[in-house]
């Protein structure tokens, strides 16, 4: 009898991944991932970011045929693929489906402006009662800033669609996105549950180019037999899921209901919970999208924290300043050498892009305190795994100001929440306990994958394998100790943004 697979798509700015997990027992069998240094962000002028999607696509194909060449047998079947990807981007195809210009992806900056007049003439009630959110840097933003920009793309543009969807159609020769991703691109009225015709006639997009709404969790497509024959593996596979990288984390940590709390430390920061209310930030600092589980009986959203400057910061130095001659694991041990504080250091992380929580300032990276005779290296990665964790805390208080309740934090035993310094730091500046699980981005979009073709008759027997290993809770102490270094911190960035 063939064992059943579920294969999971995690389609980030660094890295592509790829996991496939056992259907009944949810363990992992095997995961790869591609390329092997983070994946170049293309900046042609400050503030840019952007990526070809197509590099996106060959990294999908080499790590899928890593897993399925050290597969020793046939006697297995793939069931069904799920996908996250990074949130926000854009994507534009024309009439033949083929990419038109460079992905516009998160962390770029450069349609800032066009989102602060969106609001201002839109109306802040609107985007805020409506939409749940200011447009911002946001997909539609984006969009406006091609037709605004570069009007002859713009002409060719057939459909536009963020990352996953992109991904979704070169799996299944379909455009289609969700609801979950339109209201991450502002383009969902939470009010009238359809897409915005206030957003969409305020920027004078036509509705022709959005693609058809599938469900998050349903059949949204079928691999084809062109993509099977890339991938390696047999055509007819459903598509059966698709959310954005922080829902779907969420999903990966069985963060689900009202409460519920995950978080992820990789190239970008982000604390995600979920509720039923329509909770928003009168500054637009954090943002609400529709959660994975989004619906008109249950109305469950995600309230998002992201700070842009987290993981890339320590690939920076690792990279820039240390020239790769250090794993990440010597720089976590080096970084437990020095003492709280790091001796006077000081790293303000925010150096990828203009941040959200920071209103849409670009602040950029700054270390203060620099003394020669007395830090190093060491010094200088505690910095920055401090500073980082306490722009945590910055968004978490913004967080608590719109009543989220936060207690408890669950989060996949990857990046940097494997240092045992960060931990440290995180859970103590934040006064919260940390629940680490044996998951990640891939391995929860394979399981939503599994919910999608409805192999799961419950939530408990899709999150079988789910198992928690280590759980990390605040001292009394040390909380006290890190609120006096968080302080000075702020105030530091205080004065910054004052200026």
């Amino acid at each position: 009898m063939k064992k059943n697979y579920l294969l999971g798509i995690d389609v980030g700015s660094s890295s592509i991944k790829a996991s496939l997990i056992d259907a009944d027992s949810g363990i992992l069998i095997d995961s790869a991932s591609s390329p092997d240094q983070e994946m170049k962000i293309d900046s042609p002028l400050i503030g840019w970011a952007e990526q070809d999607p197509e590099i996106w696509w060959r990294h999908v194909v080499i790590s899928i045929k890593k897993i399925i060449s050290k597969l020793s047998s046939n006697d297995y079947e793939i069931i069904a693929i799920g996908i996250s990807y990074q949130m926000h981007g854009l994507v534009v195809v024309d009439s033949e489906l083929k990419v038109i210009r460079p992905s516009i992806i998160w962390c770029d900056s450069r349609a800032v402006e066009i989102g602060n007049k969106a609001v201002a003439e839109i109306g802040m009630e609107y985007c805020l009662n409506n939409c749940l959110n200011s447009p911002g840097n946001f997909t539609a933003s984006k969009l406006y800033w091609i037709k605004k920009m570069e009007p002859e793309h713009y002409s060719r543009i057939y459909k536009f669609m963020l990352p996953g969807d992109f991904i979704a159609l070169k799996l299944s020769g379909e455009t289609s996105t969700t609801i979950s991703g339109l209201s991450e691109g502002i383009f969902w009225d939470f009010q009238t549950n359809t897409i915005s015709e206030k957003v969409l006639t305020y920027f004078g997009f036509d509705k022709k180019i959005i693609p058809g709404i599938v469900p998050t969790f349903g059949i949204q497509g079928k691999l084809t037999k062109s993509a099977a024959t890339e991938l390696g593996i047999k055509s007819g596979i459903p598509i059966s899921y698709r959310a954005g990288d922080q829902p779907n984390n969420a999903l990966s940590l069985n963060v689900l209901n009202p409460g519920d709390v995950a978080a992820t430390a990789g190239t970008s920061g982000v604390i995600y919970g979920v509720t039923e209310k329509n909770l928003t930030d009168k500054l637009s600092r954090v943002n609400t999208f529709a959660h994975v589980n989004y619906s008109n009986d249950n109305p469950h959203k995600g309230v998002l924290l992201c700070i842009n400057g987290t993981g890339i910061l320590y690939s920076w130095i690792k990279q820039n300043i240390l020239e790769g001659k250090y794993s990440y694991n010597e720089l976590n041990n080096n970084a437990g050498e020095i003492e709280i504080g790091a001796n006077g250091l000081l790293c303000i992380p925010f150096g990828n892009g203009a941040e959200r929580v920071l209103s849409n300032r670009d602040v950029q990276c700054q270390f203060f305190g620099i003394n020669f005779n007395v830090h190093n290296i060491a010094h200088l990665v505690r910095a920055a795994q401090e500073g980082i964790a306490f722009s945590f805390r910055y968004g978490l208080d913004v967080m608590k100001s719109i009543g989220m309740k936060i207690n408890v934090v669950k989060a996949g035993n990857t990046n940097l929440f494997q240092s045992r310094i960060f931990q440290e730091v995180f859970v103590n500046t934040c006064n919260v306990s940390l629940e680490l699980y044996n998951t990640d981005g891939s391995q929860g979009a394979a399981r939503g994958a599994g919910i999608g073709i409805g192999y799961y008759t419950s939530e408990e027997k899709a999150f079988e394998g789910l198992k928690m290993i280590n759980k990390i809770y605040p001292s009394e102490n040390l909380v006290k100790k890190y609120q006096n270094y968080y302080n000075r911190w702020k105030d530091k960035l205080d004065f910054i943004l004052n200026q």
